[in-house]
């Protein structure tokens, strides 16, 4: 698989060196973190789907994943004052390059009907959300050992000032834009 980070530093910076006008490499946009976040709110009757999703979640970011727990009571959702209810994992460094190669190289083109991601999902920040509605797209996931099916968002963070600027950074990174 591709190291993106070298990459990144080979052929991105230069080209949005070009683009931008930028005079200076630390100018360069970057990508600083990735949080990937999964909502379990079926554990809140069963206790078993708090285990599968941190067991998914950790398979596919390749980090412990955080237990996120109810800030209030909320009765409509049978939901009390500390329960779980996510899970989440802040990728940095290396893990983040590697997990956002896997996203751009594997997992993303063995999505079903598969035609390119939105662009639409920039927050007028730089930084980029993405939802998916399965866990079966990524490569270490075992079909036969899924209990049940979760989606997940991914927030990529960057130094980008401009959506601009950040969906250019992450064109030129590979990812799959539609048209």
């Amino acid at each position: 698989m591709i190291n993106l980070k070298e990459y990144y530093e080979s052929d991105v910076i230069p080209k949005l060196k070009k683009e931008f006008n930028y005079t200076n490499d630390l100018a360069v946009p970057k990508v600083v973190k990735v949080v990937i976040n999964m909502g379990l709110g079926e554990a809140a009757t069963n206790a078993k789907a708090i285990e599968g999703g941190l067991k998914d979640l950790s398979q596919i970011a390749g980090q412990k994943p955080m237990v996120n727990r109810a800030q209030k009571s909320i009765a409509t959702f049978k939901v009390r004052k500390g329960m779980p209810v996510g899970a989440s994992v802040t990728l940095r460094g290396k893990r983040m390059y590697n997990f956002l190669a896997k996203l751009i190289h594997l997992a993303l083109p063995r999505i079903r009907d598969f035609r390119g991601i939105s662009t639409k999902s920039f927050d007028g920040r730089g930084n980029y959300s993405l939802g998916i509605k399965e866990q079966l797209i990524f490569p270490e996931i075992n079909y036969e050992q899924v209990d049940q099916v979760r989606g997940m968002d991914i927030a990529i963070v960057t130094t980008a000032n401009t959506d601009d600027e950040s969906r250019a950074l992450l064109k030129f990174l590979g990812m799959p834009f539609r048209r």
